[in-house]
């Protein structure tokens, strides 16, 4: 059954620690890659792209690839998404290393990263709506730069909204395994940015960094849409001092239009029940040469692919059409 994958609601983590009940040294150097849906929805052709890719370059490392479900975000989910997403990940043939982790188990260990990072002197309250950003900051990477307003003190009568991480100034460089080297200055293009938004739910930068280093996780492959979140989670990696992992970040899958997968009418669900032609199709997405013999099943196809696979030959750009067949 699915649900015997998943990590129990009781389970407890500390995010000093960076393996599930392991010594944090015992599997450094093993290639631990993951995949890290989230379950607004079911599995499509550009998840596909990041699951395969992440897979493959896991096992021709002779590594473990991991699934964690992003479910924290408890109202964009979709109910019974999680479980569909699995069934069709093993359906594709997808055999992942232990359980699935569950981000909504694992609140209290996002809560005990701040209180470090406040121990540090990083975290502040913050009031500012995000009205108030749009009209007071500059523009950034990724929207407006926090403009500061709150950083050393709350304005008079109004009330703590969020928490934030006070970021440093410095350059923080990412040298990505398919998109080269990124150079970011978190503070002066992005700003001091959120932990635990106004609703109460801790912020993805926060949750993926602590779960990356609560599993282990020293190689990330995933889509090029998150490449200019990198450097702020390279950031509180740091700040939290965890291991630093190796990125690689694939091209996202675009329609004619140039419109992310996943908002366009091509965000399709994959059918599980014809997966050798869908992963034929993502194994050319991701520039891979044709395989010496056309495989006739999924075992054949898996067989071929794991000694062949090569992240060199994945095209080095932010984004890719979807080739029409």
């Amino acid at each position: 059954m699915i649900r015997s994958f998943l990590a129990d609601e009781t389970d407890r983590f500390d995010c000093n620690r960076m393996h599930g009940g392991e010594p944090a040294t015992d599997k450094r150097e093993l290639y631990r890659g993951r995949f890290a849906p989230s379950p607004t929805g079911p599995l499509h052709f550009g998840s596909l792209v990041a699951a395969l890719g992440s897979y493959l370059d896991a096992r021709a490392a002779g590594g473990e690839w991991l699934v964690r479900m992003e479910d924290l975000d408890r109202p964009r989910e979709v109910p019974g998404a999680a479980d569909a997403i699995l069934r069709a990940l093993e359906a594709f043939g997808f055999e992942w290393d232990g359980r699935v982790l569950r981000q909504s188990a694992r609140t209290q260990a996002y809560a005990q990263a701040i209180e470090r990072l406040r121990a540090a002197g990083l975290v502040f309250p913050c009031a500012c709506s995000r009205r108030e950003i749009a009209a007071n900051g500059l523009p950034g990477v990724e929207g407006p730069v926090y403009p500061g307003t709150c950083r050393h003190r709350l304005p008079p009568g109004k009330p703590a909204r969020s928490l934030r991480l006070r970021t440093e100034g410095g350059t923080i460089l990412v040298h990505d395994r398919v998109q080269g080297t990124l150079r970011q200055d978190p503070a002066r293009e992005v700003g001091d940015f959120v932990l635990r938004r106004a609703d109460g739910i801790h912020a993805y930068q926060l949750a993926v960094v602590v779960d990356d280093g609560f599993q282990g996780i020293n190689q990330i492959v995933r889509g090029a849409d998150l490449l200019v979140s990198t450097p702020r989670q390279v950031f509180l990696f740091r700040a939290l001092r965890l291991p630093v992992p190796t990125y690689a970040h694939l091209p996202v899958v675009v329609d004619g239009a140039g419109r992310k997968l996943g908002k366009s009418h091509a965000a399709a669900p994959v059918d599980p029940a014809a997966p050798l032609p869908i992963l034929l199709r993502v194994w050319r997405f991701l520039g891979q040469t044709p395989f010496p013999e056309p495989p006739t099943g999924l075992a054949e196809f898996w067989t071929q692919a794991h000694s062949t696979w090569h992240m060199d030959r994945v095209p080095s750009r932010h984004s890719k059409a979807l080739a029409a067949e």
